[in-house]
């Protein structure tokens, strides 16, 4: 969240951030519950302290004169716990419409209302042209046995799948060569629960706003997650860290659930658009340092760009406009990487940098130079999700005889296979 007085001294460009996000929030309404909050504050201390004053000198009055008094300060208790009650209810209502006040973008973010205004920074491979018609991933995975999604949405419902044979093999491979990956850049592998607690949902900022996105156990009031940046951001909230503990850099792989809530009739077909993944995950704590988070931006995406170049398949880096950026991210690159059968770019990673937004819903901080606690910067991308990233792989990586060609960095994890032929029934 922001801090209440940033969002006094800066309305107009919070309420700025908020348009350029196109998200509707009431700022007026904020600045009017906060103030009324800290008029009820101020007088509900003064009140204690007066009864305070009064309770003490109370030995030094005639009797006559205590008796006056004590059914003075009766009054005074009703008024201060009438205050209190008061107070309460502004203080839900202002914490409420706090949490829903969006991050404010950076300056470099553009103006749009969704993904097809998204600009694009650079390029990187060379879209094939592979002399035959090319298959997409669906058919593909039938002429290897590489997944079976009719048997997979008879086990759960639309949206699932169960990966077979090499393509099981083909999805662990790349999972476990972007975590090995990610380990040589450094970062602390992690495993973490997938199932988490309200308080790490609403400190991430998923809550409020993206509830229709979770899986949720009533039961047991937890939240099966979208991310592993969930946890990993959340691993260190409400402590104090230590200066030269920063900068603390996670990577940890874990099952992801999303419900995808309104996408209804969106890629319906194949792997792009599911309810459970895997991912790979990359956060980064930092101290609050502007320049610095912005060149560990540019450093987590360029991690997650470095294993498609491993990969050999061809992407693009979007710097995502307003409209498409959520309401903590303060700035997001998007890597999208060519798929044959959509004949365009699709996302598939997504960087982002929050500032303190996150740290400060969570009371996430560190002690700066004077030993002052400080709200720490939090970023996040993914280094790879699957098995989306089979749909580029499988499609740009096939053969003119219906043979895969598996990527060399792939190899020592699939048992020194090069290449995946055809299952003949």
């Amino acid at each position: 969240m922001l801090d209440m007085k940033f969002i006094r001294e800066n309305l107009e460009l919070v309420r700025a951030g908020a348009a350029l996000k196109r998200i509707d929030i009431d700022l007026d309404r904020l600045v009017e519950l906060d103030e009324t909050r800290r008029e009820l504050m101020h007088r509900v201390e003064s009140g204690k302290a007066e009864q305070r004053k009064r309770s003490k000198a109370l030995g030094k009055l005639t009797p006559d004169e205590r008796a006056a008094e004590v059914a003075s300060l009766g009054e005074l208790k009703a008024e201060i716990s009438a205050g209190e009650e008061k107070l309460e209810a502004v203080q839900v209502a202002w914490s409420e419409l706090m949490l829903h006040v969006p991050n404010v973008p950076a300056a470099e973010v553009p103006a749009g209302a969704d993904d097809t205004e998204n600009v694009e920074l650079h390029k990187h491979g060379d879209v094939p042209d592979f002399g035959f018609e090319p298959l997409d991933h669906i058919e593909i995975g039938r002429r290897h046995k590489l997944f079976d999604i009719e048997r997979g949405v008879k086990l759960s419902g639309t949206r699932f799948y169960v990966l077979t044979g090499n393509g099981a093999r083909l999805h662990r491979a790349i999972l476990h060569f972007a975590f090995d990956h990610m380990i040589t850049r450094g970062f602390q592998p992690m495993e973490v629960p997938v199932l988490v607690r309200d308080p790490a949902m609403v400190g991430t900022a998923y809550f409020p706003g993206g509830e229709e996105q979770a899986y949720r156990l009533e039961r047991d009031n937890l939240n099966l997650v979208g991310t592993a940046e969930v946890s990993l951001t959340a691993f260190r909230g409400g402590e104090i860290l230590e200066a030269d503990e920063l900068p603390l850099r996670y990577v940890a792989q874990s099952t992801c659930f999303r419900r995808e809530a309104g996408a209804a009739g969106r890629d319906t077909k194949g792997l792009y658009r599911i309810h459970q993944f895997e991912k790979v995950e990359q956060v980064v704590i930092m101290k609050a340092d502007d320049e610095a988070s912005r060149e560990e931006h540019k450093n987590i995406l360029r991690n997650s760009e470095e294993l498609l170049q491993a990969l050999e398949m061809p992407y693009r880096v979007v710097n995502v406009c307003g409209g498409d950026l959520g309401a903590g991210q303060m700035q997001k690159y998007d890597i999208e990487t060519w798929m044959p059968s959509r004949k365009n770019y699709a996302e598939t990673h997504s960087a982002s940098r929050f500032g303190d937004y996150q740290s400060r819903r969570l009371k996430l901080r560190y002690r700066d130079d004077r030993g002052n606690p400080t709200f720490c910067y939090t970023l996040n991308n993914t280094v790879v999700a699957s098995p989306r990233v089979l749909i580029p792989l499988l499609e740009l990586h096939q053969q003119a005889d219906g043979s895969i060609t598996i990527p060399a960095v792939l190899r020592p994890y699939m048992g020194g296979l090069e290449v995946l032929e055809p299952v003949v029934d």
